[in-house]
């Protein structure tokens, strides 16, 4: 158990840290899995840049890596403009 002062307030920042950025990283996993199982190609194209814009949010962050949300990006993209 933290003695210190500093340590215990280190703790506390940590865990709510943990908490808020798990809250986003599921969140945007959510609408990328949705992205993904969708068929209809207007919904999907409506969605991309929302999904995207939430992988930018979490790779400026550094929720994610920079380079994860490229790829992800990426086959999200694919994905869309391959529905007909």
């Amino acid at each position: 158990m933290a003695h210190h002062q500093s340590a215990k307030k280190r703790i506390r920042k940590s865990e709510a840290r943990r908490v808020h950025n798990k809250y986003y990283a599921r969140t945007t996993r959510n609408a990328v899995r949705d992205l993904r199982a969708s068929t209809n190609k207007a919904e999907a194209e409506e969605m991309l840049p929302k999904v995207t814009a939430l992988l930018d949010k979490l790779a400026k962050k550094n929720i994610i890596h920079s380079n994860k949300a490229a790829n992800i990006k990426s086959s999200i993209a694919k994905h869309v403009n391959s529905l007909a």
